[in-house]
Order: structure tokens, then C-alpha cells, then sequence
């Protein structure tokens, strides 16, 4: 059971895992142990209340497939245990990351002295690159 806060939680029935063999370098190990955890979450037909799926399936995050289901594949330790928990970290960081709201933004007004600063400071640049101009004779 994955715990996402005190009311939400994953049972273990909807969490599809199977171990797999890790890629990349590793030696004899790596050939011989299925150490790597691909981790697959239907978000669709999950007991998630409805804000959560809404929000999940709004993202546009390579892991979630165009069926509403989350992949996650968790192979940077050596061992199975470390795997697992790392991809069940993974997915709750996801799920509470779509979740959050963000703040809404207020517009604002510079100051008067920041308009102010902003065109002398216009002004002498603008000065400087008349200075560079050609030499008038008189």
C-alpha cells in the first residue's frame, strides 16, 4: 500500500511490478540478477478520488501514456528492495507534484524610481554611443 497522505492511498492490487534486468554497464551481475523494477500504475481504473486522476491525466509527462497509464522503471541501485523503493517514490512524488496548486500571480507595478532608473540609465547608454559616432571638424 502506498500512502500518498492520511485519507489517499494506492492498495497494492492496483500496482503492477515485475523485475527486469537494468541496462547499461555493470558486469556479470548485471547480466545474471533482475535487479531493475518496472513499476506500471493505471491511473484510469485506480480507486484515486476524481481531483487526483483529473490532475494526473492533464500532465504531460512523458511517463504517463497516451491510456492513462504511469510507467516507471527503477534501475539505479544494485539491489531489487532499493528499486522498489525508489519507484514508489517516484510515483508518489509524481502524483503529488500534479496535485499541488500553484499560487496565483498578482500582476504588479514597477515603482517609480525603478521607471525612473531605467530611462537614465537609457539615457547615458545612449550617450556613450553618441560618443562613439565621427569626429565633427569645426
Amino acid at each position: 500500500m502506498l500512502q500518498l497522505s492520511n485519507a489517499v492511498f494506492i492498495p497494492d492490487e492496483e500496482l503492477e511490478i515485475s523485475a527486469i534486468r537494468a541496462q547499461g554497464a555493470g558486469g556479470q551481475n548485471v547480466n545474471k540478477v533482475s535487479s531493475a523494477i518496472h513499476l506500471r500504475f493505471d491511473v484510469r481504473a485506480s480507486s484515486l478520488p476524481e481531483f487526483y486522476k483529473e490532475r494526473l491525466l492533464a500532465l504531460s509527462d512523458s511517463r504517463i501514456s497516451k491510456d492513462g497509464v504511469i510507467v516507471i522503471k527503477a534501475q539505479t541501485f544494485r539491489t531489487q528492495e532499493k528499486n522498489r523503493t525508489d519507484a514508489f517514490e517516484r510515483l508518489k512524488a509524481l502524483i503529488l507534484d500534479a496535485t499541488k496548486t500553484q499560487k496565483a500571480r498578482r500582476d504588479t507595478k514597477p515603482t517609480r524610481s525603478s521607471q525612473r532608473k531605467r530611462v537614465d540609465k537609457k539615457t547615458k547608454h545612449g550617450k556613450t554611443k553618441a560618443l562613439r559616432g565621427k569626429v565633427k571638424d569645426f
